[in-house]
């Protein structure tokens, strides 16, 4: 795992918006706007692997005909994650996502 080192002044600007990242698409917004904040492209980053993890699952669920059982447990999994990740970024916490940061931490933009 990284150590971030993000100034302050940064996170108190990037909270009021990083939050956006955990929602699907809405990520370009906080991508565009604040795409110098560091704090904010660390959220964009996590939510854009929460996209393309939940895009895989969801193509992986319909193709393969998991047991829906199964496909609920991982959506359940998957939402706690997502709303994980909202409450990092409004509480101002720099910390991967569980399970699935570090792909996150592989984007690089």
């Amino acid at each position: 795992m990284k150590e971030y080192d993000i100034p302050p002044e940064y996170i108190k600007k990037g909270r009021a918006i990083a939050w956006l990242s955990y929602f699907g698409l809405l990520l370009i917004i906080p991508a565009v706007i604040q795409k110098d904040n560091p704090y904010t492209v660390f959220h964009v980053k996590q939510g854009m692997a929460l996209l393309i993890v939940n895009l895989i699952f969801i193509f992986v669920c319909l193709q393969v005909s998991l047991p829906a059982l199964l496909c609920q447990m991982v959506s359940a999994v998957l939402l706690i994650i997502n709303i994980v990740g909202i409450i990092n970024a409004i509480m101002g916490k720099i910390k991967p996502l569980p399970l699935i940061g570090f792909i996150g931490e592989l984007l690089n933009f």
